[in-house]
């Protein structure tokens, strides 16, 4: 998933962005309001990460800006503001999720990998997704194949969500390069090439066509 975090603390934004790529997520880390409309400009990302409080703006007039659009992102709102009354602000103004500050990391993977996030934006096609023996669950980054547990890494993660974002179609090995790497990462040019690859032992195959010059798709069976 490529993912927008907006947050002006060194510290928080720091160790929320290693945990999420960590975590097999692209993100690209905007300080101030400004930075983040330039990087949505250039960039389609599938979650934006805000704190409300930030120089230059406020968070919730952010917020209100974005539910205007015609296809509005998921946001979970980061702030230390605790009062319920800022949350429901929040909430009424767009926002999906709310954390306040300090929030466990843990807690943080979870609420991005909320199926209910997810659904309300088309990224996954249902709480369980099957293609012939092998099941998929992306809300609990769960794979079984014949009944048998498959262990996938954050990255091959990242790029099997990719995949099922739009099952039966062809995603681009562009968009799937964004899946991995956020700005200013080095990539080697056959990286997807190698993913694709691991993914296919361990789930099949004949579940990941290749579409010479375009991209991948995954087979519906």
């Amino acid at each position: 998933m490529r993912i927008l975090l907006i947050e002006d603390d060194e510290a928080i934004g720091s160790a929320v962005r290693e945990h999420t790529v960590a975590d097999g997520h692209a993100v690209d880390w905007a300080k101030d309001f400004a930075r983040a409309r330039d990087y949505e400009s250039v960039v389609s990302y599938e979650l934006i990460l805000l704190d409300i409080h930030l120089p230059g703006g406020c968070g919730v007039g952010y917020l209100r800006e974005m539910s205007k659009r015609a296809d509005p992102l998921p946001v979970i709102v980061l702030t230390a503001r605790e009062q319920i009354s800022d949350r429901i602000e929040a909430l009424n103004a767009g926002a999906d999720d709310y954390l306040a500050k300090p929030f466990n990391l843990g807690e943080l993977s979870a609420r991005i990998h909320i199926h209910a996030v997810a659904r309300r934006h088309g990224h996954f096609p249902g709480p369980i997704y099957s293609l012939g023996t092998v099941v998929i669950c992306s809300a609990e980054r769960r794979v079984d194949r014949a009944g048998q547990g498959v262990y996938l890494t954050a990255r091959e993660w990242a790029v099997l969500d990719c995949l099922l974002s739009r099952p039966g179609r062809v995603i681009s090995k562009e968009k799937i390069q964004d899946a991995l790497h956020s700005f200013g990462s080095e990539m080697e040019g056959n990286t997807v090439e190698v993913y694709v690859s691991r993914i296919r032992k361990k789930i099949g195959g004949d579940l990941i066509a290749a579409v010479r010059g375009f991209g991948y798709r995954l087979v519906v069976i």
